[in-house]
């Protein structure tokens, strides 16, 4: 599989939440992308916790929208 070498190693927490900005970090791209499922290596379940986790972070402005 040409993801393995990619993948990063990240620790999944039970629970997931928009203020804990270090942890939401580790699940973004330099470019402040939500990185993939295949690239993260983390369960479909979790993946859409963690999607929806940024994007309300992103709207209470705790990250950003695009990196600049």
């Amino acid at each position: 599989m040409a993801y393995q070498s990619e993948r990063e190693e990240i620790e999944l927490k039970k629970f997931i939440d928009y203020k804990d900005v270090a942890y939401l970090k580790q699940f973004t791209s330099p470019h402040a992308k939500i990185l993939a499922k295949k690239r993260t290596g983390i369960p479909s379940g979790k993946q859409r916790d963690i999607t929806q986790a940024i994007k309300r972070a992103r709207y209470m402005a705790l990250l950003p929208y695009i990196a600049a």
